[in-house]
């Protein structure tokens, strides 16, 4: 093969898209087929600094989000491109949640520069962050079967308002 050829077989190589089964986070291996497990989709975020919290919880839905509450949780840093996947498997098919948090300047803690979505992406005011008011359980369960995929939408606080980023609405699986 002549360096020309080589050359540019490197480059159309190049611009291929990630592998896409390649999820984030320690059990990246372990979405597909029939094993239980939620492949959380994260879409709508501010930037790509900072770091991705997912928790999964199951059990009593009444105890979703709940404080310590939750079945295990996964914390990644941001991927400077592509998409945001990350696997986290459940022990068996059933009613679970998920929580994801967009830790946006990078501190460790909880503050209103934060993100944060849940799985069935309920309506969040102001007023439920203040007072840390979590949704109806109905609204945010995941009939987990198999590898199931969950897409959460991030929501921000704008002013005296919460909501996704404009233009970041929910996109087809």
């Amino acid at each position: 093969m002549s360096k020309l050829m080589a050359w540019m077989l490197a480059g159309a190589i190049a611009l291929l898209p990630a592998h896409a089964s390649a999820a984030l986070g320690p059990h990246g291996q372990d979405c597909g087929g029939d094993r239980p497990a939620m492949l959380v989709k994260v879409i709508g975020l501010k930037h790509r600094d900072g770091t991705l919290r997912i928790q999964t919880y199951g059990g009593e839905p009444e105890r979703f989000f709940d404080k310590g509450s939750y079945i295990e949780r996964v914390d990644v840093r941001m991927p400077a491109m592509g998409p945001i996947e990350v696997c986290m498997p459940v022990k068996a098919n059933g009613i679970y949640a998920v929580s994801v948090r967009h830790d946006a300047n990078g501190n460790g803690s909880s503050d209103l520069s934060d993100g944060a979505g849940m799985s069935g992406n309920p309506n969040v005011s102001l007023m439920d962050v203040v007072f840390r008011r979590k949704p109806a359980a109905r609204q945010v369960e995941v009939d987990v079967n198999g590898t199931t995929s969950v897409q959460v939408l991030m929501n921000y606080v704008h002013g005296t308002s919460v909501g996704p980023i404009a233009g970041a609405g929910m996109v087809k699986n």
